[in-house]
């Protein structure tokens, strides 16, 4: 077992590991137990009763958070002509096709998220296995391959708050809902947002309980076990 240092054991004894919190409860007390000297991102995290394995159990889409990530994120759109305008006017960090394809070839990753229009495809597609295993590939499913009439919106969505999640091959899926810097008000509204979205993205051929295990925690501090069917119906009036 890792060693915890002082300030991680006094937030951790805020918390009752045995308890299932309601989420106003766990969202003030997470805000108690950050202890970290920078802007700690509180994440939520599940345990589903899906199997990876196939298809038609993947879990995976979009939320738009309305108190936004906190974080500035750097966009690379890969276009020409009139969608590269449109996507430097929105104000994309990086535009362009195949020179960014030869700098991220040779270990270039310095973005956060990349968009794509259709046309770009058949250049970047040789970047699936950089880009695919970080999550950096852009694709349909994720609103990340849009049509160049769709760019400019999509980059000021990204910019206010859009994030992407996808559960991982071991049936967990993370959401970062915010900064421990926001107010409880701020983190329940995208609470509620990503409560709705992960529930909505349920598989159809998912039986009995869908969501098996909730966690909500800070980067730094310790997890806040969460009530389930509390947590599925909280909604921020």
């Amino acid at each position: 077992m890792p060693k915890h240092g002082a300030k991680y054991l006094e937030s951790l004894a805020k918390i009752d590991r045995e308890v299932e919190y309601g989420p106003a409860e766990a969202l003030a007390l997470v805000k108690e137990t950050a202890f970290a000297k920078f802007d700690e991102t509180v994440d939520l995290h599940f345990r589903l009763n899906v199997d990876p394995r196939h298809a038609d159990q993947q879990v995976r889409s979009t939320v738009s958070l309305p108190a936004g990530t906190g974080k500035t994120v750097r966009i690379i759109v890969f276009a020409e002509g009139e969608a590269a305008q449109a996507a430097q006017e929105a104000g994309a960090d990086y535009v362009g096709t195949d020179e960014y394809v030869k700098q991220i070839q040779d270990g270039w990753l310095d973005f956060d998220i990349a968009v794509a229009v259709p046309q770009s495809m058949g250049k970047i597609g040789r970047l699936g296995r950089v880009l695919g295993p970080r999550g950096l590939m852009p694709s349909p499913r994720a609103g990340t391959v849009v049509q160049p009439d769709d760019v400019a919106d999509t980059i000021n969505q990204l910019r206010q708050g859009r994030v992407e999640f996808r559960v991982d091959r071991t049936a967990n899926l993370h959401v970062p809902i915010g900064k421990a810097s926001f107010t409880e008000e701020q983190l329940a509204q995208n609470f509620a947002a990503v409560m709705g979205a992960v529930t909505r993205a349920r598989p159809a051929s998912v039986r009995g309980q869908y969501i098996l295990r909730l966690v909500l925690t800070t980067t730094m501090g310790p997890g806040l076990k969460l009530d389930i069917p509390a947590a599925t119906d909280f909604v921020v009036s």
